[in-house]
């Protein structure tokens, strides 16, 4: 058998341990050559408060509660407005303002955030933008939120909230002219053409809000769905 030169092995050698290293710091196929972005903590410290919808309570959201503990907030962070559903919205955005204060002041937070649902949409909307409460709500989510009224509402017009909540009333033209999503609160909308109740359903979506088209939920059913509520509680804490 022919020898090599110790030269020549030399040579060999080192060809070798080049071709190694390009082989090592040549990058994956598909693999990012960039340093990935540092991922930002989220949040959990933001008191949550929870609007109802008609003829709702503050055991609407014992699913959604549950989820948000399991997302980090601890239960003193959670709160449940209740207001009469049978009454003026007005009144129950007003009750919504001073519920606000109150949390505000029990936790020491500048800002709470607001999640609601159906004709709680209505209250949320018109404390925001009528009331000027967007200085206090960092973020608004509406969960198939009556945001520009239901037909649905037809069925019980013999009540002033009822009458709100009719596509058209003079109430649904105060929240939704100009400015839909007025100050800097983040808004997020979820619906379904599932729902059922909110009629049209793209009432719930909102000019200049995160409108959110979950693929087939119906309205109760949106309270206990957890993928949802996950998604909730996410938006809530970026």
């Amino acid at each position: 058998m022919r020898r090599r030169s110790p030269r020549r092995l030399l040579g060999v050698l080192a060809a070798a341990a080049l071709g190694l290293t390009l082989f090592a710091s040549a990058p994956a196929a598909g693999a990012a050559t960039a340093p990935a972005a540092a991922v930002q903590p989220l949040s959990t410290s933001t008191p949550v408060v929870f609007v109802h919808g008609y003829t709702g309570s503050a055991s609407n959201w014992t699913t959604a509660m549950s989820v948000f503990r399991l997302g980090g907030w601890s239960s003193s962070l959670l709160f449940a407005y209740e207001y009469d559903s049978y009454g003026n919205n007005v009144t129950n955005a007003q009750g919504l303002a001073a519920y606000v204060e109150n949390v505000k002041a029990r936790t020491g937070a500048s800002k709470v955030a607001i999640v609601n649902h159906s004709m709680g949409g209505l209250v949320s909307q018109y404390y925001l933008k009528v009331l000027g409460g967007h200085t206090s709500v960092s973020h608004l989510a509406s969960i198939a939120g009556a945001n520009h009224g239901t037909t649905f509402a037809a069925a019980c017009l013999i009540y002033t909230t009822c009458q709100q909540m009719y596509p058209g009333s003079s109430f649904i033209a105060q929240i939704t002219s100009g400015d839909e999503t007025p100050g800097s609160t983040r808004y997020a909308t979820w619906y379904s053409a599932c729902d059922g109740v909110i009629l049209p359903y793209t009432s719930t979506r909102l000019d200049g809000a995160t409108n959110n088209n979950v693929l087939c939920q119906t309205h109760i059913g949106f309270l206990a769905d957890t993928s949802v509520l996950g998604q909730i509680a996410s938006f809530v804490a970026s």
